[in-house]
């Protein structure tokens, strides 16, 4: 064989193995993205099942506390906020507004024992807190998924590829700064 379709042939063959190797770092980025997307989708669908316990929950409430409204004001306006999101950080945001009226809503009980002695919002408290268990579930399942993300986008030489692409760090879902104060119990 002449000398240049040797090299032909070994140019050829890096060519196909670098392709290939661009082609495999491609679909491990989209596999990764799709499965960031698909776990936020998991937060929302848990955020939603919260926002549509919440009414019910308020008017019951309602019922004992019609003194209260600015607390339900808070809790409907803290909800709109959380529906009315369209993205991942601006529903981040709206959560820990709800989170902080949900709290204070709660707080209200503790004032009335006839209230947290009725069966409905006793099963009301149950659902919202099975409700959270399931959103700090989500909320875990995709923060690792945002890791993965974003180490992978940062290595090399995938960090290359995801530059080229325009592929950014995902943010964490974090907890709210109110989440780091220890509550002050009294009895």
């Amino acid at each position: 064989m002449k000398k240049g379709v040797i090299v032909l042939i070994v140019i050829a063959v890096l060519v196909v193995v670098l392709g290939s190797s661009v082609i495999g770092r491609y679909n491990q980025l989209v596999a990764l993205e799709e499965t960031v997307d698909g776990r936020w989708a998991q937060v929302e669908n848990q955020l939603q099942r919260r926002a549509d316990l919440i009414p019910n929950l308020v008017n019951t409430v309602r019922g004992y506390a019609s003194h209260e409204e600015q607390v339900f004001a808070d809790v409907a306006d803290a909800r709109s906020r959380l529906l009315g999101a369209q993205t991942p950080e601006a529903q981040m945001q709206a959560n820990q507004g709800l989170d902080s009226a949900l709290g204070r809503l709660l707080a209200i009980s503790e004032a009335y024992p006839e209230l947290k002695a009725d069966t409905s919002f006793i099963r009301l408290q149950d659902e919202l807190a099975g409700t959270e268990n399931r959103i700090a579930t989500e909320r875990m399942r995709f923060n690792e998924s945002v890791q993965t993300w974003n180490t992978t986008i940062r290595q090399f030489p995938t960090n290359l590829l995801a530059n080229l692409m325009g592929r950014q760090a995902k943010p964490f879902f974090e907890a709210a700064p109110s989440a780091l104060e220890v509550p002050q119990v009294q009895f």
